[in-house]
């Protein structure tokens, strides 16, 4: 049942993208800032008090249910740690790579001889998304 609530209540962010793709809402920048802001509170608020709910219900003593929830409370954060690095990583790697790539291009148009040179720096942008996935990875590892 809970999980039902959780896919409805992320589906239910998607609306101001949905309003802005049917012309409803004319600030298309506002609706995905919007959405993007619906799924963080609830991505966290769902992470606080899915814990809570997922506790063991019967005779448990109360340290067993306290101690279940500080461990998938944990685990949660540090999932969601992982999850965020990467993310934002990849990000940063593609603005990175967009405003390099379109500079080396121009670049290019001029002298075709500094190909090596304009590949570099875009090599150096796409490895912010794997440093990422490598701090995730480590992440990971210690759950």
């Amino acid at each position: 049942m809970v999980s039902v609530i959780a896919i409805t209540l992320f589906a239910l962010t998607l609306l101001p993208l949905l309003f802005a793709g049917l012309g409803l809402v004319k600030n298309k920048k506002r609706a995905i800032a919007l959405n993007m802001v619906a799924v963080v509170v609830l991505s966290f608020g769902l992470l606080t008090f899915g814990a809570s709910a997922a506790a063991p219900d019967g005779e448990a003593d109360q340290e067993a249910v306290t101690a279940t929830r500080d461990a998938s409370s944990g685990y949660g954060i540090g999932l969601m740690a992982a999850a965020l690095a990467t993310g934002v990583a990849c990000i940063g790697a593609g603005i990175a790579v967009s405003a390099s790539a379109s500079a080396a291009i121009g670049a290019l148009s001029e002298k075709p001889e500094i190909f090596g040179k304009a590949l570099i720096f875009v090599a150096l942008a796409e490895g912010i998304a794997l440093y990422g996935m490598l701090i995730s990875i480590q992440i990971l590892s210690k759950l």
